[in-house]
């Protein structure tokens, strides 16, 4: 019976510390029975934290050197951590990554997208605040942010990932709140963004993809709490939406950083078991 698994890890091969030998190892050590990888990729095309285009081939045969050298005591699953980017790139499984024939695929939002310009949400405080100054201000005036349409280009380009993609796990759905607790730029609690996630919401339950728990805010020290919220989360459960634990980790000591935590955010919100790509099931 599995019992303990995380599909979303980074490796050296794109922002990661740790190796994909040094994750596996750790993960034995843990006790995981199944281990998926995740690499940054933003195929055909990177930036200097996604996975560099001519080591995909690389990627994809060391980790399935892996699965096959550490078969007997742990399963490896071999996937991506996909950006969306409109008109870009899109994580699609029949799409740019067929080749690759992932075992699965995470669709994520991290970049907004506007007619000049382009900026990541889970950038350093001081870099999102300049972009939102930029984009969401008149004049670069703070006291003028326009938080609605901030919150809502960041869900409206996931609701389009969700439409447009071909995928199994949506990536940190609420990213957008990384940064708030530091700069404030946004309520979680007013009316826009409530039903910003309600729609999204809606979204994620008819293409029938997993929405993750993503503990690596909390392991990063960038946010004390996981990724949805309790909100979001309540309202996925009672759309049916399946759910799964992953730590979103960049080195092996993190690997199950705050699995508990998520564990009772999940029990809380009603779920009795995770669910991962392949058909795994874990009981919580």
């Amino acid at each position: 019976m599995i019992k303990k698994a995380n599909f979303h890890t980074h490796t050296t091969f794109c922002d990661g510390r740790s190796t994909a030998e040094e994750m596996v190892l750790a993960a034995i050590e843990k006790g995981f029975d199944t281990l998926g990888f995740s690499s940054h990729c933003m195929y055909p095309f990177s930036s200097s934290w996604h996975i560099p285009v001519k080591n995909v081939d690389a990627y994809c045969a060391e980790i399935r050197r892996l699965k096959e050298a550490y078969k007997d005591k742990i399963d490896i699953k071999l996937g991506f951590e996909a950006d969306y980017i409109p008109s870009i790139t899109s994580p699609d499984k029949n799409g740019d990554y067929k080749d690759f024939q992932p075992d699965f695929l995470i669709g994520s939002v991290h970049y907004i997208v506007k007619e000049n310009g382009n900026f990541t949400v889970d950038d350093s405080a001081d870099n999102v605040r300049a972009a939102l100054a930029r984009y969401y201000t008149k004049g670069g005036d703070w006291s003028t942010l326009d938080s609605a349409a901030y919150v809502h280009d960041y869900f409206e380009a996931e609701r389009e990932m969700l439409k447009k993609g071909n995928f199994d796990i949506i990536g940190h759905a609420d990213l957008i709140r990384m940064r708030n607790t530091v700069l404030h730029y946004m309520d979680e609690r007013e009316s826009y963004y409530k039903d910003e996630v309600k729609l999204t919401a809606d979204a994620i339950a008819r293409a029938g993809v997993i929405a993750e728990i993503n503990t690596g805010a909390i392991a990063r020290g960038n946010m004390d709490d996981v990724y949805p919220s309790d909100y979001f989360l309540n309202l996925l459960y009672e759309r049916g939406v399946p759910v799964c634990i992953n730590s979103d980790a960049h080195d092996a000591k993190n690997l199950d950083a705050a699995f508990e935590r998520a564990s009772e955010c999940a029990k809380k919100a009603g779920y009795k078991e995770l669910n991962y790509p392949g058909g795994i099931v874990i009981k919580l």
